[in-house]
């Protein structure tokens, strides 16, 4: 169970074909460091069945981030100015996909930050879309007791 003390704000960006997509997740979720990593998890619940939930999980390491989502396949590593093959779960299927990241960005401290990430999807080395990730961690505040 995840112990939801973090408000955690996420806005993606999707650039493909001349047209764009903008998505906002404010949610709650954990924050914590184990060995030299930041880890951000919450929960994305299914769009067609609220009542199933999906664990995301962002480990964040020194020019590198991996993101990943329990119940999926779904794991995609971004790493500033490399590209990676990772398998990325569509919900239909898995497919395989190359993820070039152009910048990288993380100003996470101990009690949260912001993340900035700017990549690329590739199918079969045929651009697919420019993304911008930006994700905001902020501790929530404690509402005292009367």
């Amino acid at each position: 169970m995840l112990k939801e003390d973090y408000n955690i704000s996420i806005t993606g960006r999707q650039f493909y074909d001349g047209d764009s997509d903008k998505i906002v997740l404010d949610t709650s979720g954990t924050y914590t460091q184990r060995a030299g990593s930041r880890f951000i998890a919450y929960r994305e619940y299914d769009e067609e069945d609220p009542k199933i939930a999906h664990t995301s999980i962002l480990k964040v390491e020194d020019g590198k981030v991996t993101m990943m989502r329990s119940g999926s396949a779904t794991r995609l590593i971004l790493e500033k100015g490399k590209r990676h093959r990772c398998l990325y779960d569509t919900g239909y299927g898995t497919l395989t996909v190359g993820v070039f990241t152009s910048e990288l960005q993380s100003d996470l401290k101990c009690k949260g930050g912001k993340l900035n990430i700017k990549y690329t999807l590739d199918i079969d080395s045929n651009l697919s879309s420019k993304n911008e990730v930006t994700v905001e961690v902020k501790p929530k505040r404690m509402e005292k007791p009367l």
